[in-house]
């Protein structure tokens, strides 16, 4: 009875709305147009409930995390739908890493960030390997939408640490699927974009924690699109590019682990960190751009500049690394998460929409050359093309892994050779607060999506 009454209490506790269900941007950004019901659940066995009365009426349901949340994306049309955020079901538990293990796994519930659990694990000396991605997302979602990190060499999508999926299917029974490349059921819902149901709980495979370095390059835009980019990727741990088209210029960076006595640097690494001071110089800048192409090539001029030292601080002390290589442990280094004191680039009103195109690796340098066509035949028109996201066009790197969703999935019916990784183009563009709203060279934003039948593409919000 008393289990009863506290299922009863907690879907008593919703919201009820006649209007969007945002994402994590806020007001202007919607997840869902429309929703009735937004539920916050404490516990794996409230989900569990609400799911079993929404199938009982038809109702239908869709799972929210935390952060950095798919724009326009969520949800059907249908005004009856419910959301369950999860973000208050994050419990982890089951920590199992024996002393002189290669490996062990822990239990954690659906709103569990990364950076909530990579701090955890750091207390007990572990990590989670490679299987990352930005610090304010939940694993369940990463695993649901078949999230990846930058790597070629390490199996690094996150779905690759999962052992177990809790899964509370649509008639609200609570499945677990064990790993099994051999089984289709695991493999749907390895990637399962949330249509087998609301992940609940996830076992994952952890690590003995470990230190990495960090170092970046200054490259001319001939040495990557004319070059070797699979062999400049897959050797390291994890890679990337950071795109300048206006200067023509690539910043390079890569990560790989090092002896914990190389240094007693502890380095933290933030993409999003701004102060309210430099937010308001950035907006007033990029806004301006919108009637102004001066503003910004004078924007992507800054950030290069800005970007080229480290973004990383001493953890330690707060203080600015100002020279590379960067040491630290693995999560700090690979993805850090906010520095003390500040806010992220949302809360003080710069955000954007980006364009995600996934080809194989083997068309990499293909498929950069066209985007630069592009770009140049703009310039023909007389308009300046440059990025106006603080580090350039992220261009990001997936090694193969089989699924049935998955964007790094091979053996797949168009015939192309996808066995070693794909390459992500990932091209964020200012979202203007003046005007009609829209982005500098709006039409060549949305036009660049059709330069390829290879792959579908998604805006979503940064």
């Amino acid at each position: 009875m008393a289990r009863l009454f506290g299922i009863v209490f907690a879907l008593a506790w919703t919201l009820t709305y006649a209007v969007p269900f945002n994402t994590f941007d806020g007001e202007g950004f919607p997840g869902c147009h429309n929703v009735s019901k937004v539920y916050d659940p404490t516990t794996v066995n409230e989900m569990v409930a609400i799911v079993q009365r929404a199938a009982s009426s038809s109702t239908p349901v869709r799972a929210s995390g935390k952060g950095h949340m798919w724009y326009d994306t969520m949800c059907s049309d249908d005004p009856a739908t419910i959301i369950i955020r999860t973000e208050n079901v994050n419990r982890i538990t089951n920590f199992s890493l024996p002393p002189g293990a290669a490996d062990g796994s822990v239990m954690i519930e659906a709103g569990v960030t990364f950076v909530q659990l990579a701090e955890y694990l750091h207390v007990n000396g572990a990590s989670v390997g490679y299987t990352l991605v930005n610090w304010n997302i939940t694993l369940a979602g990463s695993i649901a939408m078949g999230v990846h990190r930058s790597s070629l060499r390490e199996d690094s999508m996150v779905t690759a640490g999962a052992l177990e999926l809790h899964i509370i299917d649509g008639s609200g029974n609570l499945r677990i699927i064990k790993r099994d490349e051999g089984n289709d059921e695991w493999l749907a819902a390895s990637t399962s974009l949330g249509l087998l149901g609301v992940i609940a709980r996830i076992k994952f495979k952890i690590y003995p924690d470990f230190k990495v370095y960090a170092k970046q390059e200054t490259l001319s835009e001939d040495k990557v699109l004319n070059g070797d980019i699979y062999g400049m990727i897959s050797p390291y741990a994890t890679a990337n590019f950071w795109w300048w088209p206006y200067l023509r210029k690539f910043h390079y960076r890569y990560y790989d682990p090092v002896p914990r006595n190389i240094s007693d640097q502890e380095g933290f690494q933030s993409t999003f960190s701004v102060t309210k001071t430099e937010a308001n110089i950035a907006l007033g800048l990029l806004n301006s751009g919108k009637y102004f192409p001066t503003s910004n090539i004078a924007a992507e001029a800054l950030f290069f500049g800005l970007w080229s030292p480290p973004n990383f601080r001493e953890k330690s002390s707060d203080q600015a690394i100002l020279t590379w290589p960067v040491y630290g442990w693995n999560y700090d280094v690979l993805i850090g998460g906010l520095y003390p004191g500040y806010g992220t680039e949302w809360d003080y009103g710069l955000r954007g929409l980006t364009l995600e195109l996934a080809f194989p690796v083997t068309m990499a340098n293909a498929v950069l050359k066209r985007v630069r066509k592009a770009f140049d035949d703009e310039l023909k028109k007389g308009i300046v093309m440059t990025s106006t996201y603080r580090s350039g066009i992220n261009i990001k790197f997936g090694k193969a892994y089989f699924d049935l969703l998955g964007q790094v999935t091979y053996n797949t019916a168009d015939g192309v050779d996808w066995s070693k990784g794909a390459i992500m183009f990932d091209f964020p563009s200012f979202k203007t607060t003046v005007g009609d709203g829209l982005r500098f060279n709006e039409p060549f934003c949305r036009l660049l999506s059709l330069l390829t039948a290879l792959s579908p593409f998604i805006f979503r919000t940064r």
